[in-house]
């Protein structure tokens, strides 16, 4: 594995002669060839990347990058429509290709100047075999209706997840499946299924028009890139309801918090019917989170899982989804698991510290017991 320094050490001596890079395009590129996830090209800052999950100096060496510097790389690869948004609105995001990637841009006026963030998107779409992901979520895929959620926070996998899931579906079957993102990331191609993906605010005011439209599209596969808003969340219920499987994602992270967050979108006087209606229509809700490795080459997938089932369905109606843990645990046969279960896994396989460990539990005080801590 090659260290930061020896990745970028042919680029050193550009940097150093030249103050900065003439565009991002060459930033990018250095970004990808060392593995990073995320490139940050800030005013007063040297330039930064996100690798193995940690934020840290692309160059050591490096001049801080002036306002000026910023502006000049800002302007010199935004489109004209993109410039126009960014001088009304203060910021744009938006995916951006080039000859050699895709990436997630965010650029933001603030304070000092622009700031430049890029999200690198991996060009291919990882299979869930190759992602390592349990066997028992490839059921998941074989439904033709029912809501399919996955969650965690910003930075947690749940792209690369709901690609594999769709990647999946469009090799093993003969449908139509909608993406609904923002903005694309992963390019799918259609294989046995036809795949059609739109960009909101490309291609579409916002997610719940867009899904209003998809269900005039003869979906059977619906993914939505996020379900933020009780239109979206709402419309998405009803698109499970009415024979279309939908995949879906939210920033919480578990199945628990999930659920409440489903629900509490929902004007009180709606609640026990929109609890009878997730009970039925709900497969199962992926919550993850990317776990640095104790030898600092990478991070490990930790990942609760839950399963639909009767007595999941009898809590979800019932409004008790803070018993939903127990069930969890007693649900190992059929494929479920709890956080902190696979955390600990990770732990006794060595592959993260007894600290991220800790760090990272639900339960802290279970947590100290397995680890030892007193």
């Amino acid at each position: 594995m090659t260290t930061p320094t020896d990745a970028s050490s042919s680029h050193i001596e550009v940097v150093n002669e030249i103050r900065t890079l003439d565009h991002v395009d060459q930033y990018l590129t250095v970004g990808k060839e060392s593995d990073a996830s995320d490139i940050h090209l800030s005013v007063n800052s040297k330039p930064i990347w996100r690798r193995f999950g940690q934020l840290e100096a692309i160059w050591q060496q490096a001049p801080v990058l002036t306002a000026a510097d910023t502006e000049r790389l800002t302007m010199g690869f935004l489109t004209d429509a993109q410039k126009q948004i960014i001088a009304e609105r203060g910021d744009v995001d938006f995916a951006y290709a080039n000859s050699f990637g895709r990436f997630r841009a965010c650029v933001v006026r603030q304070r000092l100047g622009y700031d430049l963030t890029f999200r690198i998107i991996s060009s291919r779409v990882r299979s869930m075999d190759e992602l390592g992901l349990p066997q028992q979520l490839k059921l998941l895929t074989q439904y033709q209706n029912g809501l399919v959620l996955v969650t965690g926070s910003v930075g947690s996998g749940k792209s690369t997840t709901l690609a594999a899931l769709v990647e999946e579906i469009n090799g093993a079957r003969h449908d139509h499946i909608i993406t609904l993102e923002d903005p694309i990331e992963y390019v799918i191609r259609s294989k046995g299924c036809h795949v059609t993906q739109r960009e909101v605010h490309t291609h579409t005011k916002s997610f719940a028009a867009a899904l209003r439209g998809a269900l005039r599209e003869d979906p059977d596969v619906i993914m939505v890139g996020e379900m933020r808003d009780l239109e979206t969340i709402s419309l998405a219920i009803t698109a499970s309801e009415t024979g279309h499987l939908v995949l879906g994602t939210l920033h919480t992270s578990n199945a628990a918090r999930t659920l409440d967050r489903v629900l509490d979108v929902f004007p009180t006087d709606q609640r026990d019917q929109i609890r009878i209606m997730v009970s039925e229509s709900l497969r199962g809700i992926i919550s993850q989170q990317l776990v640095p490795r104790a030898d600092g080459r990478g991070r490990c997938l930790a990942m609760e899982i839950l399963m639909n089932n009767p007595a999941v369905g009898n809590l979800i109606r019932e409004g008790k989804t803070f018993m939903l843990p127990g069930v969890i645990q007693t649900g190992r046969k059929q494929g479920m698991q709890l956080m902190d279960d696979a955390i600990v896994t990770l732990f006794q396989q060595g592959l993260i510290t007894s600290e991220e460990a800790y760090y990272r539990a639900e339960n802290k005080q279970v947590m100290r017991q397995v680890l030892g801590i007193h």
